[in-house]
């Protein structure tokens, strides 16, 4: 069972009710143009907000129930707002074998998130993948697209710190 908890409903702006309309009026003749809108909200959006489901469902008659069973079923759709850093541990065999879990563990303790989720200021999402291909840097993590091998638990504090860093320089 999927324990994700839904951020609360909010009154959708008219911009995104109009883009809504306009993808649903593009994709209403096409075979699979659920999943087709679904993808667009996500792309505009960065996950599916309820609030679009709910419009979707108004404007195309496809149930709500149908249009869940296509966002949880597909692992590409997300419907909370990821962070804006995400960092993804890897779990293949030769990452887990050099401690991947320890890696996860002190990420979750660092961060005070689960894997899956983000943190309350949305600056990390923490996610874990079955494997990224990189046995030979393992134990690996990637962090906003960039691999990182042969982690200790003593590099988390380090990569967290970096990223910190980044945002403070940005603003």
């Amino acid at each position: 069972m999927n324990n994700t908890v839904l951020p609360p409903l909010r009154d959708l702006e008219p911009e995104v009710q109009q883009e809504i309309d306009e993808c649903v009026e593009r994709w209403s003749d096409q075979e699979g143009n659920l999943i087709m809108i679904l993808h667009e909200i996500q792309n505009h959006h960065g996950y599916v907000p309820r609030e679009a489901s709910l419009l979707l469902a108004e404007k195309t008659g496809v149930p709500l129930a149908r249009i869940y069973e296509v966002l949880t079923f597909y692992h590409y759709f997300r419907l909370v707002p990821q962070g804006k850093h995400q960092i993804t541990v890897c779990n293949g065999t030769a990452c887990y074998l050099k401690g991947s879990a320890r890696l996860l563990s002190e990420l979750e303790n660092r961060l005070e998130i689960k894997e899956g989720e983000t943190t309350d200021d949305r600056l990390f999402h923490l996610e874990t993948v079955r494997c990224i291909g990189c046995c030979g840097m393992a134990p690996a993590v990637v962090v906003d697209g960039t691999t990182v091998g042969k982690v200790a638990t003593t590099d988390i504090a380090g990569i967290i710190e970096k990223i910190h860093i980044q945002e403070e320089t940005n603003e």
